[in-house]
């Protein structure tokens, strides 16, 4: 079983999922994760399969990045409960099987997990 996180209207998650659909026989769970936000503890999870800092998650290009957190100092938690209250700030697409994960960019990495 894969599962990802996906944006239907980012072109990088809708391309990632194609290249699962096309290149693995593992079902896919879709995750709509701006309509269905991962908890905090789902968060922490993922951060620790990527093996990143959560800070490293974060999507700075947002205008709620720029708008609200932009030059701050938060800890590792401040982070992810910031992703957690404002999902749009997570990195997408993660792609996740077993104890592994994966951001898709560019999306030909999600064929690696």
């Amino acid at each position: 079983m894969i599962k990802i996180w996906h944006n239907p209207r980012c072109s990088k998650s809708r391309e990632s999922l194609k290249l699962l659909q096309d290149n693995t026989s593992d079902s896919i769970e879709i995750r709509e994760y701006l309509k269905d936000t991962p908890s905090f503890d789902e968060i922490r999870n993922v951060i620790q399969q990527l093996g990143v800092a959560p800070f490293q998650l974060i999507r700075k290009t947002e205008t709620i990045y720029k708008e609200n957190f932009k030059g701050k100092e938060l800890t590792d938690d401040e982070w992810i409960q910031a992703m957690t209250e404002n999902p749009k700030l997570i990195e997408r697409p993660i792609v996740i099987k077993g104890n592994k994960a994966v951001i898709g960019r560019p999306p030909t990495l999600v064929l690696d997990i």
